[in-house]
């Protein structure tokens, strides 16, 4: 009896998840940073909500804009890339197809099949651009990144995370450790929402970031205390 096994695979070039995970922890991380560097100094909850708020705002737009940036450059690079390979598929269209037969040769494929696979597939330029753009460059070309959707993802993910550490003074908080506690709640959550689509378990993610970010605010909250200190 036979058995069909069907599986499908996650979207890993949607230009989306790296800049939506890496804005949230970051925005976290930075932010949290920021406040506890800023408390430790013991300044009023008035100047942290402000301080809190800026970074909040400036790393978000920092953030979308260098996001936006790489990837467009990285997409411009892309599309030129792929235009010079058009261009070699239209005025060399026999050499780019024995090019695509020795390739399918180099990996075991008959020489008559290769030559065979190799023409069928040559008659469309669109599917033999496809083909050469995969082999040659990695890159699908039907599904490039875009630039927007990184920006956007990087800036509502930064946000959110970074108004984590704001929240309980705005609740009406006066000491550091509330938002300490809820912006490491945060990261360790954000870490095991991760693991879904990683193979790491969900608490290894989760306690990573955890002990990143609270490393980074022990480290500055101990920093704005000694610089406290020194101006006071």
């Amino acid at each position: 009896m036979q058995v069909n096994r069907r599986h499908s695979h996650r979207d890993v070039n949607g230009g989306w998840l790296r800049p939506a995970v890496f804005g949230a922890m970051d925005g976290l991380v930075s932010n949290l940073a920021l406040i506890t560097g800023v408390a430790g100094g013991s300044v009023a909850p008035q100047t942290i909500v402000i301080t809190g708020l800026a970074g909040l705002a400036s790393g978000a737009f920092s953030m979308a804009a260098g996001e936006y940036t790489s990837v467009a450059s990285q997409r411009d690079l892309v599309l030129a890339e792929l235009a010079v390979e058009r261009r070699e598929l239209a005025e060399d269209p026999e050499g780019e197809r024995a090019e695509l037969a020795d390739r399918f040769r180099a990996r075991g494929v008959a020489a008559p099949l290769a030559e065979s696979v190799a023409e069928q597939l040559s008659r469309d330029p669109e599917l033999a651009l496809e083909i050469h753009a995969r082999d040659e460059l990695g890159v699908d070309p039907r599904s490039l990144p875009s630039p927007l959707v990184a920006a956007v993802s990087s800036f509502g993910s930064f946000a959110l995370g970074a108004f984590l550490p704001v929240l309980p003074y705005l609740l009406g908080a006066t000491q550091v450790w509330s938002a300490v506690a809820l912006a490491l709640s945060g990261l360790f959550l954000c870490g095991a929402a991760v693991s879904k689509v990683t193979a790491r378990p969900w608490w290894y993610t989760g306690l990573r970031q955890f002990i990143l970010g609270g490393a980074a605010a022990a480290v500055t909250y101990v920093l704005g205390s000694l610089l406290g200190a020194a101006i006071g």
